[in-house]
């Protein structure tokens, strides 16, 4: 049986229960549901207001623009996402949703339905395969992205699951 991950003076469940977690000693909050939208919602934005001039760039990081289908509305959901590798004209993505215990909305459209669309600051919205990288693939990759952008590296101590990373590729 896996050992649970201890975090400070909280364990990674005590810490998914009050929505904390406690990472040297700073107890840190993962995003709510609102802050999440909001954010998705400002970006958005930013990219609106300024004719695309800004918002393809966080944290050194490219921005995309993920549209997914809705699994039980059928309906388009965008999302902006950081691409923390490319390989070749592939972008991989982080279903990290900032360390909660529950992957990302997006996740989970695009695990029920891997037809997406990307838009990027370079690209016109287009079609794309999402998949899931393998166990190994993820192994290989994970330290480098942690290596580039600790911030990762910190939402996996803040989890229990194995946050997902997802190759979007041009199909």
């Amino acid at each position: 049986m896996q050992q649970p991950i201890v975090l400070g003076n909280y364990s990674a469940s005590e810490a998914r229960h009050t929505s904390h977690t406690d990472v040297g000693s700073t107890l840190v909050k993962v995003p709510s549901d609102f802050a999440l939208k909001t954010m998705n919602f400002v970006h958005k934005t930013i990219l609106t207001v300024s004719g695309g001039k800004k918002g393809w760039s966080a944290g050194n990081m490219p921005v995309l623009k993920l549209t997914t289908t809705g699994r039980t509305s059928g309906q388009p959901r965008e999302c902006m996402l950081t691409s923390p590798i490319q390989q070749g004209d592939t972008f991989v993505v982080v279903a990290s949703r900032g360390g909660d215990d529950h992957n990302p909305a997006w996740f989970v459209n695009l695990r029920a339905n891997s037809t997406v669309w990307i838009e990027t600051q370079t690209e016109a919205k287009h079609e794309r395969r999402a998949r899931i990288a393998t166990s190994e693939e993820r192994d290989e990759m994970w330290p480098i992205i942690v290596a580039k952008y600790a911030n990762y590296g910190g939402y996996q101590l803040k989890t229990e699951r194995e946050i997902p990373l997802i190759f979007l590729e041009k199909v």
